[in-house]
């Protein structure tokens, strides 16, 4: 038994490990992560594969696009559009995936008014025909009234950022507030909204949100049947559509004798009470039936047309939403990298209504936790004791019993139970006792390709995994360059494009660019949108972080200039970006929130580097860099463009674009730069004769430069506009 003590020992570090996981003591990303893939993987087996028709999908597609117009419609064809839905169709209940949050003046009637108010206001027969014109031009009254008495629910979103603003006006709650005082419920909170106008709200039967829970991954797995916003508690949109459909029922919250937890819902009808599970955050698990178009889809146009059967949709609960990718409404679900997301409050509707939702109560821990000690206890005195063979037979047969324990409480009892750290435990401890010596090395190494290869290129991972003492995910203060880049004029591009099509240059362009980032030693922060964000400095010490950064800048502009002809052969535009670099003291490490985390940086250094993103295309400039990382780079040639005031900055920093390396620059370029620099002088001392004619000069010589333009334009202005003696040369920006 002595020899085997240290194995003993390791073995039982295991399993406190998972115990500490298992118990909420400890996060293991690891074991979370593969605790949603194994969720997902359960999913997609689990799926009848069916369609559901019991919920329609009226799609607000492509060809609805096409025929009708582009988004958003005037409010009087979403009024056809219930009015068909109800009264033609005779469907039970419309729910709506969209949010009408702003005013509808697409029949000129607030044009017509306001002439009214000034060109013709003594004009009384205009009033008179406006008055007779304006029921039949208030496309928002007309939508209103429509909705008044028929069972239409509305959908509005949450939002969850510091400066999130409140537009529109919220539904009852369906719980006032203070209504769960004394419990210690979790409730997902949000900071802001946007509803539906008043009076949009006013005429519908009811409205839910629809924002889902995105996992750590990306993923929509739940969607919080009530979440809190300001003190009051607000339902889902897929629980509104049933309540609606139920007969706008009472709604009650499950929460077992002795708990202070809600375990589940009940819908009080007629008709009987339908009990609905959730989670800890009062969360339902999506009960996806399969891939995208498990449910009826029908064209909104074909319903707008009288083009749809009335068996289709007749007695039916009909979902109003987007499949159309210019509307972006796809999520990221474990049966679809872009799912639409109103199918994924229809799967939820008709989980409800079927009772096929499944479970994860409270008690779920305490059966995870038993498992764990007893096939812990069990694998770790036993492992070290038996032979090779005996050892990997019974490793192999605790993972049937977990596996198979797991799965018929999944398919019998609709109870998802956790598998990750069981199935990992068995894994770890066997491992542990065929290779336990190596097994520490290899697994350290593993830890940081993890945690940071998807930031970080190989080499640099490699590097950090021969002292991993030295590096930590942990937050930390940091001279560091950040980079933002992003694609001018993409809402036109991507408005212009094939879906395909855009997807396959996104890939291209991201992936030109992030080799570049790469080769440059820079960690990739991440993809917003279309544009890229990096850092260097961390997780690896850099001493010529902002070199590299300026350098990465350089590379990458000229890359993008090499797929010009690639592009245009195969159709695609020309891409043109701005760049912004700046260096200062950032905090890097882990953040974000207990779901989803990321290793990234923060502070005034970053946001600076994000404004000069934004002001590249006001100089023409493809780079801009900030003040700091000029003086940190010393074998490269700058240009000075300006001193200016960003928005969310007190003090003037003064913005340079880089040229190129010094000893590879032409002595043309160089000489330019001189007569520049004087102009610069002569225009900050006010100087304007000979500043103009210096800026004449140099447009000669560079008749496209945007930035002689513009300091030309200046030096008119302020010829017609002296400045005060107070005047400091400085541009102030307003905006991003």
């Amino acid at each position: 038994m002595k020899k085997h003590f240290v194995r003993f020992v390791l073995g039982a570090l295991c399993v406190l490990l998972m115990l500490a996981h298992a118990g909420r003591l400890l996060d293991l990303s690891p074991v979370t992560a593969l605790d949603a893939y194994l969720y997902d993987v359960r999913v997609r087996l689990s799926m009848p594969g069916t369609v559901d028709e019991q919920v329609v999908i009226v799609d607000l597609d492509e060809k609805s696009l096409a025929e009708v117009g582009r988004w958003p419609w005037g409010r009087h064809v979403i009024a056809e559009l219930v009015q068909r839905l109800t009264d033609d169709y005779k469907v039970k209940v419309i729910g709506f995936d969209v949010v009408f949050v702003e005013p509808d003046e697409s029949s000129g009637l607030k044009v017509l008014e306001e002439i009214g108010r000034r060109q013709l206001k003594g004009e009384a027969g205009f009033h008179r025909v406006l008055q007779d014109l304006r029921p039949g031009l208030d496309y928002d009254q007309i939508f209103a009234q429509t909705l008044r008495g028929r069972p239409v629910v509305l959908g509005y979103y949450f939002s969850g950022q510091e400066s999130a603003q409140q537009t529109g006006v919220l539904p009852v709650p369906a719980f006032p507030a203070g209504s769960f005082a004394g419990l210690h419920v979790p409730f997902v909170s949000w900071q802001g909204y946007g509803a539906n106008l008043p009076v949009l709200q006013a005429a519908a039967t009811s409205a839910g949100h629809f924002n889902p829970l995105v996992d750590f991954d990306g993923s929509s797995r739940r969607v919080p049947m009530l979440v809190e916003f300001q003190g009051a508690y607000y339902e889902s949109l897929s629980l509104a559509v049933v309540r609606t459909l139920l007969g706008n029922t009472e709604l009650k919250p499950g929460i077992p004798e002795g708990s202070q937890s809600i375990e589940w819902l009940d819908v009080i009808s007629g008709q009987g009470r339908l009990r609905i599970p959730v989670d800890e955050h009062v969360a339902a698990l999506v009960p996806y039936r399969g891939h995208e178009r498990s449910f009826p889809y029908v064209s909104a146009v074909d319903v707008l047309k009288g083009r749809i059967s009335k068996d289709q949709l007749a007695d039916r609960v009909v979902l109003i939403g987007t499949t159309a990718p210019g509307l972006m409404d796809l999520r990221s679900t474990p049966v679809g990298a872009a799912f639409p997301g109103v199918e994924v409050h229809a799967n939820l509707i008709a989980g409800m209504l079927s009772g096929g939702l499944r479970e994860k109560p409270g008690y779920v821990l305490g059966i995870d936790v038993m498992q764990i000690i007893f096939f812990g206890c069990m694998l770790t005195v036993l492992l070290p004791l038996l032979p090779p063979f005996r050892a990997t037979l019974l490793a192999i047969v605790s993972l049937g019993v977990i596996l198979g324990l797991n799965l018929w409480l999944w398919n019998s009892a609709l109870l998802v139970l956790p598998l990750a750290a069981s199935v990992l435990l068995v894994f770890m401890l066997y491992a542990l006792n065929m290779s336990w010596g190596y097994f520490v090395e290899s697994r350290t190494k593993r830890q940081f390709t993890e945690l940071f290869g998807q930031y970080v290129p190989p080499e640099l991972v490699d590097e950090m995994a021969n002292s991993p003492e030295s590096y930590s995910m942990e937050g930390r203060n940091a001279e560091l360059a950040v980079l933002f880049a992003d694609i001018r004029g993409f809402t036109s591009i991507s408005e212009g494009m094939d879906p395909k099509d855009l997807t396959h240059l996104m890939n291209e362009y991201l992936g030109a660019m992030t080799d570049v980032i790469r080769a440059h030693r820079g960690t990739l922060d991440k993809y917003i949108g279309d544009a890229i964000m990096a850092f260097w400095g961390a997780p690896v010490a850099d001493p010529a972080n902002s070199r590299h950064a300026v350098l990465t800048a350089l590379e990458m502009q000229s890359r993008l200039k090499s797929l010009a002809e690639p592009f245009r052969a195969k159709g695609w535009p020309v891409l043109s970006i701005g760049i912004g670099i700046n260096t200062g003291m950032m905090t890097v490490g882990d953040m974000g929130s207990p779901v989803r985390k990321a290793y990234t940086v923060m502070g005034d250094a970053v946001n600076l580097g994000s404004r000069l993103e934004g002001i590249t295309k006001d100089y023409g400039v493809g780079v801009v860099v900030g003040e700091t990382t000029r003086a940190r780079v010393g074998d490269v040639t700058f240009r000075e463009l300006d001193k200016v005031k960003v928005k969310g900055k007190d003090d003037a920093v003064t913005i340079y674009e880089p040229l190129g390396l010094t000893e590879t620059l032409p002595a043309a370029i160089l000489e330019e730069l001189k007569l520049w620099q004087n102009a610069l002088r002569l225009y900050r001392s006010q100087d304007w004769e000979q500043a103009e004619l210096l800026l004449y000069n140099l447009m000669q010589r560079s008749p496209d430069c945007r930035l002689y333009q513009i300091y030309t334009e200046r030096i008119i202005a302020l010829r017609s506009n002296p400045p005060t003696q107070l005047w400091d040369g400085v541009t102030v920006f307003q905006t991003k």
